[in-house]
């Protein structure tokens, strides 16, 4: 079969490396130059199965409305005349119940896990190298009230095979030294020890070299501009090349991997997917005293943001991303939250970064109101979904290209999951994420 897939960040790619596997004609389309070049760039490079608690959950809208007005806010919600974003905002607030919480966090800790072992079976099979660490995730707080709020997840983490355990302020330390600055204001801590870290970006495009290799094509510098139809299916998919010229790509099947530009190519067809841009800053700075640097994965929940170190022949350096700004599609660095993640990394790491040259990033995540990604079949018999995927992409990427290749094959998933259009065939004209 011929499979255009439609975005070569880390979602699409890791489509493109599955489907190539399993036999099929595999070109994948994209308007940047390279592969992973937007939200899969400077992403934080956590492999975080115990990152499943979403933002949505009881706790989030008196959190909201207290961040309200405030620039440097973890997760700030910068209101428009857009009615997509209030229609959003609406179905997040419904994801907000104590039984919705638990349900989301079911379906994120399973795809996690399953795609946390294909990756390493990936990486242990094509032997690909991406700055990758394998000591685990951190969680820790400097807040006794968000510490007590986390107790209840990770047992049901815990439950579900994610093995969250939770670890005193003291053990905290001995896991990662570089803590001990702030021993004083650590209330406790959780660490997962099967959770890892790695450049997404690098992966990325190590993995589309691989898929080159194979026979993939791929056309960067494509502008997918519509999906035309005949007789109910895509019958070819219209770009305009580097060159501004207009082309069509013809295909059997189409997977949307699109990220937050998902459901503007799929409004045309009658699907309205619950996406909506959050945009992510990220920190990278080289790393200016060994010392004092973390060597863990560490997640900070109270302030949102997630530390992971990459160190090679040729550098070392620490990235540090996280907080959420929704705000349409604007991609403008806000100084005042760049300024904020830098003043929190010297708060925990005194002079363990060189400040003087940290290079500031944002993209777009495509969140979903539960923060369950849309996984799976359409109502248009031949076009896939793999998007949605906010925080956790690189996380879910290799367990959902996986996936959504052997449903395109006709084969049955290998992790229990709510992907769209197999539980229940019949159609409505709106694709709803998993616990809709």
């Amino acid at each position: 079969m011929r499979v255009t897939v439609l975005g070569a960040g880390l979602l699409g790619v890791s489509s493109a490396y599955f489907l190539n596997q399993l036999g099929h004609d595999v070109t994948v389309l994209d308007r940047q130059a390279t592969p992973g070049a937007e939200t899969s760039f400077a992403n934080g490079g956590q492999i975080s199965v115990s990152h499943a608690e979403p933002w949505a959950n009881p706790g989030a809208p008196l959190k909201l409305l207290q961040w309200l007005g405030r620039e440097d806010a973890p997760l700030l919600f910068r209101l428009r005349a857009d009615m997509r974003q209030w229609l959003w905002g609406l179905q997040f607030l419904r994801e907000c119940t104590p039984a919705r919480t638990r349900h989301n966090i079911e379906q994120i800790v399973r795809l996690g896990s399953y795609s946390r072992s294909v990756l390493q079976g990936l990486r242990r099979d094509i032997g690909l190298a991406y700055d990758e660490r394998t000591q685990g995730i951190l969680h820790f707080y400097t807040s006794a009230k968000e510490f007590d709020a986390a107790l209840a997840p990770a047992e049901q983490m815990r439950a579900l095979g994610c093995d969250r355990q939770v670890v005193s302020a003291d053990e905290a330390v001995r896991l990662e030294p570089a803590l001990r600055h702030i021993r004083p204001q650590l209330a406790g801590a959780t660490y997962t020890r099967e959770d890892e870290s790695g450049d997404a970006n690098q992966f990325t495009r190590a993995l589309a070299q691989r898929c080159a290799s194979n026979g993939v094509k791929f056309l960067m510098g494509h502008t997918v501009t519509a999906l035309p139809m005949v007789g109910g299916r895509i019958d070819h998919v219209e770009v305009t090349n580097r060159e501004g010229r207009f082309e069509r790509i013809q295909g059997d099947s189409v997977v949307l991997a699109m990220g937050s530009l998902s459901p503007l190519i799929a409004a045309p067809l009658g699907i309205h997917l619950p996406i909506y841009p959050a945009k992510g800053y990220s920190v990278t700075m080289p790393v200016k005293d060994a010392a004092m640097a973390h060597e863990v994965s560490l997640t900070d929940d109270e302030f949102k943001l997630v530390f992971s170190r990459y160190t090679s022949a040729d550098r070392d350096v620490m990235r540090i991303a996280g907080t959420a700004e929704f705000n349409g599609y604007n991609r403008d660095l806000n100084s005042v939250r760049c300024e904020a993640i830098v003043k929190r990394v010297e708060q925990l790491f005194p002079g363990a970064g060189d400040t003087s040259q940290a290079q500031f990033w944002t993209g777009l995540r495509p969140a979903t109101p539960s923060n369950v990604p849309m996984i799976g079949k359409t109502k248009v018999a031949n076009l896939f979904l793999n998007t949605g995927h906010g925080t956790l992409g690189w996380t879910h990427a290799c367990g959902s290209g996986k996936s959504v290749a052997r449903i395109i094959s006709g084969l049955v998933p290998e992790v229990d999951f709510a992907f769209t259009g197999l539980a229940d065939e019949r159609r409505t004209r709106s694709i709803r994420p998993a616990t809709s």
